[in-house]
């Protein structure tokens, strides 16, 4: 028979009291004749008697009414510990399940299935949103910048410049880390998670961040197109970048939180001093982390330190054993002299990759080039002074630049068109490091005698030898504005030119 509530078993008592008999109390209360007399006997021989005390509770008028069940209810709820228990929810392959029958191994008079789990949800349900969200220990990095910045004072200049706040977080134990950087470009964020991994003392099997340039090039909701440096660093440290998708801040809500606790306990507390280094800046900001990590959750009864030895870090990914080098991704293609521009800079490639689409791996020492994932080149790197970096192995044993050509046919195409078109040629190709080079320049000085004919090319080479113009660009400029066609000037000596205005040779001593 269902019990019940204290407060009818109150009216009962009360209508009682008054003198009703047991028809009207049950007509008024809706309640059976027999089950009302049975409230009553309860009552006569627990000694409860109305008024009741002001000061007793439903739950101590229950316990005086059905002392025998409250006492067996008592003994056998033993209340387990749901904080205990949220943190094991974390663990890998650990259900509620398994967790209710250890419960009930130790307490076999303990709750039901049912029972400890709707008592754990109601539990849970006093907890944040975001501690509601359970990762397995070791699976999520959430990534993302604070929104506020800092302001960093130039010592000399005094201008200000603003710093950003990087922040991350593991998703089982919430222990974040905290860092400033200059700016959110893709160097900074390839440093800070270099930082992250170091200060956690391992590597996570997924790195979520938000949709920014320097992790994401093209945001997509269910495809999107991860920076390769960025791709790059994933493979090192053997995790995988999950972008979190567009318009869903749920993705990240872990991120989220740790980026409002930085806020709060890190730039609120940082507001009012002034910095006048990046160091010190971040000198300031590792004592209110580890402040921040040391607070014990009164939900939890634990602070994020403890939960992170716990939880987190025996299920870490070991670091890898040889540290990262930085390095931007760079698309190009291979042009018909079989070499890739780079920062200003010709590096050459295996001649049969020539318009092929390509990868440049690029580091402060050296340039790689990719092709479908395969190395095919690599180059110390040079400074961008437009110059050729040539490997003989790339080259071809015949060279063609178009079919059967050779730095002999040049040279016998080029005299064919007339003697300067044939100096031309020469000098071209003892100019450069390596003849094949030279082709596409004398090709091009070769093609101009279909527009303008040969005698005026041979005109006009003779003029860019004259001036030093070895480059298709002046010889088309010669044609073009028929210079060719014109005698060259020459400087004629006059009398001297004399005014008040123009200082003698006297004047200097």
């Amino acid at each position: 028979m269902k019990r019940l509530p204290m407060r009818k078993i109150r009216d009962v008592l009360r209508l009682s009291a008054e003198g009703l008999s047991t028809r009207q109390i049950s007509a008024s209360l809706s309640i059976g004749r027999t089950t009302l007399q049975g409230y009553l006997e309860r009552a006569n021989t627990a000694g409860v008697g109305w008024p009741l005390p002001d000061t007793l509770s439903d739950t101590e008028l229950e316990q005086l009414l059905y002392p025998r069940t409250a006492q067996a209810v008592s003994q056998r709820a033993t209340t387990p510990n749901w904080a205990e228990i949220h943190r094991e929810l974390s663990r890998k392959g650990v259900t509620l399940r398994l967790l209710w029958e250890e419960y009930r191994a130790d307490h076999p008079d303990g709750y039901g299935y049912s029972r400890f789990c709707e008592l754990y949800r109601r539990w849970e349900g006093k907890l944040s949103p975001v501690m509601r969200q359970r990762h397995p220990a070791g699976e999520c990095m959430f990534v993302d910048y604070a929104g506020p910045t800092i302001d960093v004072i130039d010592p000399q200049t005094g201008e200000a410049r603003t710093a950003q706040l990087f922040v991350a977080t593991l998703g089982a134990s919430n222990y974040p880390y905290a860092e400033a950087t200059w700016t959110q470009g893709l160097p900074d964020w390839i440093a800070s998670h270099e930082r992250t991994f170091a200060f956690f003392g391992g590597v996570t099997a997924q790195v979520v961040p938000d949709n920014l340039k320097s992790a994401v090039i093209q945001a997509c909701f269910y495809d999107p197109e991860v920076n390769r440096t960025y791709a790059d660093l994933a493979a090192h440290y053997d995790t995988a970048v999950i972008p979190a998708r567009p318009y869903k801040p749920k993705d990240k809500a872990k991120a989220e939180a740790a980026v409002l606790l930085a806020e709060r306990w890190i730039l609120a507390v940082l507001r009012n001093r002034q910095f006048f280094s990046l160091d010190e800046l971040n000198a300031a900001i590792r004592p209110l982390l580890e402040a921040l990590n040391s607070k014990r959750s009164r939900h939890l009864g634990a602070s994020r330190q403890e939960l992170f030895e716990q939880l987190d870090k025996p299920a870490l990914k070991p670091l890898p054993a040889t540290p990262y080098v930085y390095a931007e991704w760079k698309a190009c293609r291979a042009g018909l002299d079989y070499h890739v521009a780079i920062k200003g800079h010709y590096y050459s490639v295996p001649y049969q990759l020539m318009k092929k689409k390509l990868w440049a791996r690029i580091t402060t020492r050296t340039v790689e080039v990719f092709h479908e994932d395969e190395r095919v080149a690599s180059h110390m790197r040079t400074s961008g002074n437009h110059q050729h970096s040539t490997q003989a192995c790339h080259m071809p044993a015949h060279h063609r630049f178009r079919e059967g050509w050779t730095p002999d046919k040049i040279c016998a195409r080029a005299a064919r068109l007339g003697t300067n078109v044939e100096a031309f040629a020469e000098v071209v190709l003892r100019k450069r490091k390596h003849p094949e080079q030279a082709y596409r320049t004398c090709m091009g000085v070769f093609r101009l005698a279909d527009t303008f004919g040969a005698a005026r090319l041979d005109a006009a080479c003779k003029r860019a030898l004259e001036i030093q113009g070895l480059s298709y660009t002046s010889v088309y400029s010669i044609l073009k504005n028929g210079i060719d066609r014109k005698p060259r000037a020459r400087a004629t000596e006059g009398p001297a030119i004399t005014h008040p205005n123009i200082r003698g040779a006297d004047y200097f001593h």
